[in-house]
């Protein structure tokens, strides 16, 4: 049996047996509303009657696969958190609550069909009865948002749940913009041209330096020192006579 079990839950049948549920809940409130309208045709109270009891069994085959799909997303889900684990609580909370409403309005309808003293009930037993069609329609609704919007129960969803989170760093406080310091290039300022200036002819020719002769004294010694022979008597007769 527990076999049998874990392969009906394999095959994801939530999905399927949630159709049938809004389908027939749906078909039904509408069926007793036009049944009201044409008070001959018993045959539509019949039929609603009928449907109601039959979308009351689907509701609660929904509570019982939705719970085996939330054991398989659950834990992975609200790992995740945001928006997505957020709508997957309510539309698990609001699952949990309709199979009892649609399990009152079923036996209420069927007092209503069977014992006439309940019969003037019928108009409550109506309004009722469209509120928790809205509430089963809305239900549809986030199950479809689940899978279409978040993907969840998917094999894309599953794949990005058991993928290793990418760390970001922390934030320390707000961005404080970087200041710009504008530098601006450096212009390199051409210096004046030197004028070049080109000599004439002429005046190379008068400013070219002349050779300066070296003037070498020559001494020309007397004839007198020259000659050693010189007379004594021209000697001494230059000299002073100094007494015995």
């Amino acid at each position: 049996m527990q076999g049998l079990l874990e392969t009906i839950q394999k095959w994801h049948i939530h999905p399927a047996v949630d159709h049938f549920t809004v389908a027939l809940l749906i078909v039904a409130v509408l069926a007793d509303l036009f049944a009201s309208l044409f008070s001959t045709r018993l045959w539509l109270r019949y039929a609603a009657l009928a449907l109601i009891i039959a979308g009351t069994a689907a509701a609660w085959g929904s509570k019982l696969t939705g719970g085996w799909e939330a054991d398989r997303v659950w834990r992975a889900v609200q790992a995740a958190g945001g928006p997505a684990y957020r709508t997957l609580h309510l539309h698990a909370e609001i699952g949990d609550y309709l199979p009892w409403v649609f399990l009152v309005l079923a036996i209420w309808r069927i007092g209503v069909q069977v014992f006439s003293f309940m019969a003037v009930s019928r108009g409550l037993y109506l309004l009722f009865a469209v509120l928790a069609a809205v509430a089963i329609a809305y239900q549809g609704y986030l199950g479809g948002e689940l899978v279409y919007e978040y993907g969840i129960g998917t094999a894309l969803y599953n794949a990005e749940s058991s993928s290793p989170p990418v760390l970001q760093p922390e934030a320390t406080g707000p961005a404080t913009p970087v200041p710009t310091v504008y530098v601006p290039a450096a212009v390199v300022t051409p210096e004046p041209a030197t004028p070049t200036i080109t000599p004439s002819p002429s005046a190379t020719a008068s400013e070219t330096p002349m050779p300066t002769a070296t003037a070498t004294e020559t001494v020309t010694p007397s004839p007198a020192l020259a000659s050693p022979t010189a007379a004594p008597s021209s000697i001494s007769g230059a000299l002073p006579t100094r007494a015995p």
